[in-house]
């Protein structure tokens, strides 16, 4: 009876969903034929039957909300179709051939391109999530429908996400965060992109959430009584000058208030644009005769005003902002735009695309010009490391507008150089460039460009890019084409060295290395898992393998016993599948990371982000040095690895019997009040941690606290910082990665 009674209500549960899914739709699209929705619809039912989620609900209840997401960005039957198939193929017995049987070509594509690629067996973590990524940009190219399911599944998996595991949570975040989120946001979608921020924010960090949104609704009355107040202000002075329009008001997202907070170390009541108004107007006219008004009424705070109309950003929002102060001393920023603007702002390019009836628009093109760059640039990315590092950077936001001579507007990222802008310009400009001139006076390489600079490169014929740049670059346009460069030669002179070194190495066998057959080669390559003879010389130049090991493997039945005396004696067989025994010494760490199947390697912690224990890692093979052990986090592991051959596997070792600490580094910005080192101390010391260092600045009733302490491993360290952030006053914890 029980059973009969849940069947009924799941049942009910599922059809009320549908219900409002075709409510919507035709509402939004009144003349469209909806027959294939409701085929898809029945298809689900019948294949999804019996599966539930991680909450209990009935299976179906994802694809209908799912599709109900993308019918509130008023999508086409045919997208609605494919966001309820969507799980069809990974998730039951159906397959591509039988959509495409069912639902025609064009359904087939799309749940082709979103199905996730889980049944291929892949090494590690990274390497699904890069090459799903992969997979759905390459899918996006070629029908932006793709995309848009998949940011309508993750936002309804991030609504439903406090029902997984707390690690699961975390990671699903975390990708939310660095991907999804500013792919929303490349694609112009301000409202999935707002509420992506939020929900990743909430369950990445709890605590930092919990503390803003306890900070804002403390603020959240007043402020909505102040803007409703301003409101009326508005509303009255446009009434008078006769411009229609509507007045909007808001309290800025948690999670826009916390990169805000975390940027500038203050307080939420310092964030001056924590109250915003929108003024929606008729006509772009109107936008600049508001500007005017508002002007009039406050005093605007210098160095607030950005035009977007008349210099769209990259995603092409357009909007007036300004920030104003009112005769009380309360700043707030009003951001003025026409109706289509903020249609624009809002939906981004679900408000004007290709499938709808009429021309493909413009803006809409270019939007897929820049996807189709990024996908060009990360094409021959094999590394899965370095092709989510540089994705990563493609999807921020660029902010820097400057110009050629000749007054061409050339977009980079914040912070950028003048060698992003010669890159930027052409490649061969940026390989010969020696110089630029900003503004008419010349500047150093290193310079940052601000907008509304006039940039003029020059260069030099035969000039080469130097390795130092990658540190300098802010575009992986300009670090992807520096990287190639500097592979192909360095990897040309890599073999010459790997050559010269296993040459030398057989002159002590008085063999000649034109005397060992390529096979032979072929076959020692192939036991490091190479495809060429010409890799394996490369790894010798590189510093990766031993000439001495690999001659080892190659080595006749009769060689000198004196030299296979010596080899022995280093740990080294001739036999092909034997691993050397690892030399490992590491800096001020009892034998903990391992290389994995290398010999005569010294092994240390790199100084730039002192990884420990329990955090991701990675080995570079440096000249002369051994292995230097880096975070996969840190800024420098995605210029060191241009070379993909100096790359190298390491782990921290299973055995940790031996207690060993980690010097790191945090600074803690807080409120400067009575009783918060003791506070600070006092959670270090439950903690069970040494405090080596301990410094306090203090300025305007803000102080930062940096302390050096140590730490056993992540988790040691993760503990410590969510007790120190639970502190009242406390608004920020920060690891240093340098000491």
């Amino acid at each position: 009876m029980a059973s009969l009674r849940q069947q009924i209500a799941t049942t009910a549960l599922t059809l009320t969903k549908y219900r409002d899914l075709m409510k919507r739709m035709q509402e939004n699209r009144p003349h469209d034929d909806l027959t294939i929705v409701k085929k898809a619809y029945d298809y689900s039912l019948k294949y999804h039957d019996g599966q539930t989620r991680a909450s209990g609900e009935p299976y179906l209840v994802h694809p209908l909300e799912v599709a109900l997401v993308l019918a509130e960005m008023k999508m086409d039957p045919v997208a609605v179709a494919a966001g309820l198939l969507h799980d069809s193929v990974e998730d039951t017995s159906v397959t591509v051939v039988d959509i495409r049987k069912e639902f025609g070509e064009q359904v087939a594509h799309i749940v082709e391109g979103v199905t996730k690629i889980s049944k291929i067996d892949f090494a590690t973590r990274e390497e699904q999530q890069a090459e799903n990524l992969r997979k759905m940009m390459l899918a996006m190219v070629d029908d932006i429908r793709v995309v848009l399911i998949k940011l309508a599944d993750r936002l309804h998996n991030m609504r439903t996400l406090e029902h997984l595991p707390p690690e699961r949570q975390h990671k699903i975040a975390e990708e939310t965060l660095e991907i999804y989120a500013p792919i929303a946001h490349r694609l112009g979608m301000g409202k999935i992109r707002g509420e992506l921020e939020d929900l990743g924010f909430r369950f990445l960090d709890p605590v930092g959430y919990e503390q803003v949104e306890t900070a804002v609704n403390a603020r959240r009355k007043q402020g909505e009584a102040f803007l409703a107040k301003m409101e009326q202000i508005i509303t009255d002075n446009l009434k008078e000058a006769g411009i229609q329009a509507r007045v909007e008001s808001r309290i800025k997202r948690l999670f826009s208030i916390h990169k805000k907070l975390q940027k500038q170390h203050i307080a939420v009541d310092q964030v001056y644009d924590l109250c915003a108004m929108r003024v929606i107007t008729r006509s772009l006219q109107d936008c600049y005769a508001v500007l005017g008004i508002i002007h009039n009424l406050w005093r605007p705070v210098p160095g607030r005003i950005k035009d977007f109309i008349a210099m769209p950003r990259p995603n092409f929002y357009q909007s007036l902002h300004t920030s104003v102060i009112t005769d009380d001393g309360t700043p707030f920023e009003i951001q003025i735009r026409t109706e289509e603007m903020h249609k624009m702002a809002e939906e981004g390019i679900a408000a004007h695309w290709k499938y709808k009836d009429g021309p493909v628009s413009a803006q809409d093109e270019q939007r897929l010009a820049w996807l189709r760059q990024v996908v060009e640039w990360q094409r021959d990315v094999s590394d899965p490391n370095e092709f989510l590092s540089t994705l990563k950077v493609d999807l921020y936001p660029e902010e820097v507008y400057t110009f050629t001579p000749k007054g061409k507007v050339v977009v980079l990222p914040r912070d950028a150089t003048p060698i992003d802008f010669a890159y930027t310009i052409h490649t061969e400009v940026g390989h010969t460039c020696v110089g630029a001139k900003v503004n008419g006076r010349m500047v150093p390489l290193r310079h940052k460009l601000h907008s509304g600079d006039i940039v003029e490169i020059l260069t030099q014929p035969g000039h080469k890019p130097s390795r130092d740049w990658l540190g300098l670059v802010k575009s992986s346009r300009s670090r992807n084409k520096i990287k190639h460069w500097l592979n192909v030669h360095q990897r040309e002179r890599a073999i010459e060295i790997g050559k010269k070194l296993i040459e030398k190495e057989a002159r002590k066998y008085r063999i000649a290395l034109k005397e060992i057959k390529d096979e032979d080669l072929m076959k020692v390559a192939s036991g490091y898992g190479l495809g060429r003879a010409e890799d394996l010389m490369a790894g010798i130049g590189y510093g990766k393998y031993s000439a001495r090991q690999v001659l080892a493997r190659l080595l006749p039945a009769g060689a000198t016993p004196t030299i296979a005396g010596d080899i022995e004696a280093e740990g080294l067989t001739s036999e092909p599948g034997a691993i050397a025994s690892v030399v490992r010494r590491v800096f001020g760490d009892h034998n903990a990371i391992t290389v994995r199947g290398q010999g005569d390697m010294l092994v240390y912690r790199a100084r730039c982000c002192n990884p420990i224990r329990g955090e991701g890692i990675v080995g570079y093979i440096t000249r002369g040095k051994g292995v230097a052990v880096h975070s996969v986090n840190c800024p420098n592991v995605t210029n060191l690895l241009y070379e993909p051959e100096r790359k190298i596997d390491v782990e921290w070792a299973r055995d940790d019997s031996t207690p060993t600490s980690y010097p790191v580094k945090l600074t803690v910005y807080c409120d400067d009040r009575f009783g918060m080192l003791k506070n600070i101390t006092g959670v270090i010391g439950d903690a069970k941690s040494n405090i080596r260092n301990i410094a306090a600045h203090t300025a305007n009733s803000q102080a930062s606290v940096e302390i050096v302490l140590d730490i056993g491993d992540l988790k040691h360290l993760e503990q410590i910082i969510a007790g120190l952030r639970k502190i009242p006053g406390v608004h920020e914890v920060q690891r240093l990665q340098k000491i």
